[in-house]
């Protein structure tokens, strides 16, 4: 609630008028004026495009580069709008593209430079298939804008798959064969133990 709304709701007439048409009046001046507050600040809420009406979003996205591609949803673009200038900062950088990936929610990812056996401009993007099925059209966008410029991008897959490790118990014998290099015969060891 902002200032002005706790300040209407604080107001209080003297007991002698709190009743009847002047406790009716105060309560009228409270919801115009509220109304009026509304009309005021609207245009002040606009400039926030995860709130602001869609018309105007796309003057925010055209201000900062951002281009609505096919299908994306209204919130994903909203998102992509209002995070446009921090993306654009950190780009540059494993750690900048990484925190990209994960403010628009796509998830975890990896990114590996020259890697042996690969030309050295390409980067590895490591990511799960069900990112890449539920967001094919975002991982493109996201490195058609924010990659860098001379370099290539392959994707990579990471499946991950449960391991299950069973532990039992073995009623074998341990025995340790020393090899001898040629000394004499008492500083020779032998050590063999039972479980």
């Amino acid at each position: 609630m902002s200032d002005f709304a706790t300040k209407l709701k604080s107001l209080l007439l003297p007991s002698w008028m709190n009743k009847g048409e002047p406790a009716k009046l105060l309560k009228a001046c409270g919801t115009f004026w509220t109304m009026i507050a509304g009309w005021v600040t609207w245009p002040l809420q606009q400039f926030d495009p995860l709130t602001c009406a869609e018309p105007l979003l796309n003057l925010l996205a055209y201000d900062r580069d951002i281009a609505r591609f096919n299908g994306e949803p209204l919130a994903l673009f909203r998102k992509r709008v209002a995070y446009a200038f921090i993306n654009a900062q950190g780009a540059g950088e494993i750690a900048g593209f990484i925190a990209i990936f994960d403010r628009l929610g796509i998830g975890y990812v990896e990114l590996l430079e020259r890697q042996a056996g690969i030309d050295w401009d390409v980067i590895i993007v490591r990511v799960t298939d069900s990112q890449i099925a539920n967001n094919a059209d975002l991982l493109l966008q996201i490195i058609r804008q924010y990659g860098r410029t001379c370099r290539r991008y392959q994707f990579d897959v990471i499946t991950t798959t449960g391991l299950h490790i069973r532990a039992g118990w073995n009623q074998g014998e341990y025995v340790c064969y020393p090899a001898s290099l040629g000394v004499s015969e008492t500083e020779r060891a032998t050590f063999g133990a039972k479980l």
